[in-house]
Order: structure tokens, then C-alpha cells, then sequence
């Protein structure tokens, strides 16, 4: 089936939505998806879709990643993962799971050299997201997090349409030109009928570590406006924390203290109980 790329609310064609979605593996159990949008790139997209893994997991439940961004991967080295763990059988492949038990699939656990560029035209890219979610044996899952490439082009699009998302998350900067892109985002989902979970702003400010006043390197955040003007709620405002930088080089993100994400945590648990 092609893919619809149309305003539905505008469209004579009334296709059934639904029809889209692509079933997951039949030995998959996936309750809920979740996915992590950035309008831009280097805004922190990933650090955040591993921070609310961490978060929810630390809560209870059982939650997994699925890294679409498929040619710029980071989710594995965040939590240390190397080629060579993916298994698989007859079943499809199976998700290689973090030390707190996350399971993760990204194109990075697949190639030998993690360095390697991934050249690949979008429908070869978006077929394989696609693969992510009906080839993998993904097992109880509470939540799932699906890590997106920036913008609105062939990876968000197959994800908006081929995943049950039950909702995203925003993720922003303080920046004046990054807000213009969030408003995109935030009217892809519109236009999608994918509901909007709350924005993330990340780098909102530096705390001094000498004297504890907070810096706004990027002048005042506009992020409360920009919530307000498209009905949502602002679930965080992370820092500047060289320590978060850190600890994803090292590849133990699950060591991160502080609570971060809890008001997104809350929100989620909230919205999709």
C-alpha cells in the first residue's frame, strides 16, 4: 500500500487509519507507544527518549526503545550496547536488553562498525523502522519509546502511520528559531490526529555549581507560551548537566540521579492508564 502523505480531514478517499498500522510480531506484546520528536536535530531527542526509559523502568514497568533514527543511531552508546548481542530464530530478531533490563533495537547493533555510515534512500530507511516493530520479538512491554530522526519527512511519517503511537513528546531548546520548528511538529501531529503528550525543553539553563544561580545561556525560555498557544503542558526543563553528557559516553545512562522527567513520567501514566 502507498503511503499516504494527505491531509485526512481534507481527503475524499476517507481511508481507514487504522489500515496503515503494521501489526507487530505475533510473539511481540507492545501495550504502549510513545514516540520522542524533535522539529531540528542536536536538541537532545535521544538523551531524553533514554532519561524516560530510565525513568518509567525505574517506576515498574518494563520499557523498551526502538531507535528509528536509522542514520544517525546514539541510543546504544548511551546505554553501552555493542554489535554482536541482536539474536535471533524463526520468531524474528530479539532485542538485546540493557543491565536494568530495557530492550533496545537500533540499526547500530546490526552493522560491525558502529562508525559506519549508514547510506540508504528513505523508503529503504522507512522500510526498515517498519522491521524494527513487526520483525522483532519485542516481549511484555509497558511502554515503548520510539527515538526519531529530526523533521517531518519519511522516518516521522512512518512511524505516525505504521506504529500505534499513543501519543509524542516534544523535545525543544530555548531558542527562538527552534520554537518556529517545534510549531511544526506540534502541526505534523495535528495533522497526523497523533495526540501531543507535552514538550521537553533541554539546555533551559546552567546552575552555577559555586553558587547555585541558574544562567540562561540562551536568553529566556518561551516554552510555557508555546505549550499554551497549542493546549499542552511543559513536562521538563533540563540543564546544561555535564554530568548526563558523561555518563552517555561511558554508556551508563541508567546511573543518572535526579528527578528529571518525573512530571513526564506522571503525565504518561496519566494519559495512558
Amino acid at each position: 500500500m502507498a503511503e499516504c502523505t494527505h491531509d485526512c480531514s481534507t481527503c475524499s478517499q476517507k481511508c481507514d487509519k487504522a489500515s496503515l498500522i503494521e501489526p507487530q510480531n505475533k510473539a511481540s506484546n507492545v501495550k504502549h507507544v510513545i514516540g520522542v520528536v524533535s522539529g531540528k536535530g542536536g536538541v537532545g531527542k535521544s538523551l531524553v527518549t533514554s532519561m524516560l526509559a530510565v525513568t518509567m523502568q525505574r517506576r515498574g514497568y518494563q520499557t523498551a526503545i526502538l531507535d528509528a533514527d536509522i542514520t544517525g543511531p546514539s541510543i546504544p552508546k548511551s546505554f553501552g550496547l555493542r554489535h554482536g548481542t541482536v539474536e535471533g530464530s524463526e520468531l524474528g530478531m530479539f532485542p538485546p536488553k540493557t543491565k536494568t533490563g530495557i530492550e533496545v533495537m537500533s540499526v547500530n547493533l546490526l552493522i560491525d562498525d558502529e562508525t559506519k555510515p549508514v547510506v540508504w534512500r528513505g523508503p529503504v530507511i522507512a522500510g526498515t523502522v517498519k522491521q524494527f516493530w513487526t520483525d522483532v520479538v519485542w516481549n511484555e512491554v509497558d511502554y515503548m519509546f520510539v527515538d526519531m530522526p529530526p523533521g517531518t519527512g519519511d522516518v516521522p511519517l512512518t512511524v505516525f502511520q505504521s506504529l500505534p503511537l499513543d501519543g509524542i513528546i516534544i523535545v525543544s531548546s530555548p531558542q527562538e528559531l527552534v520554537s518556529m520548528i517545534v510549531e511544526k511538529a506540534v502541526n505534523m501531529a495535528a495533522l497526523m490526529d497523533v495526540k501531543v503528550l507535552g514538550l521537553v525543553e533541554n539546555y533551559s539553563y546552567i546552575l552555577c555549581p559555586d553558587c547555585g544561580k541558574v544562567i540562561r545561556p540562551y536568553g529566556e525560555s518561551h516554552i510555557e507560551e508555546l505549550a499554551k498557544a497549542h493546549d499542552t503542558s511543559v513536562l521538563a526543563q533540563l540543564p546544561i548537566d555535564p554530568s548526563l553528557a558523561s555518563l552517555c559516553d561511558k554508556g551508563v545512562i541508567e546511573l543518572f540521579e535526579g528527578d528529571y522527567l518525573e512530571k513526564a513520567a506522571d503525565t504518561i501514566e496519566k494519559s495512558l492508564s
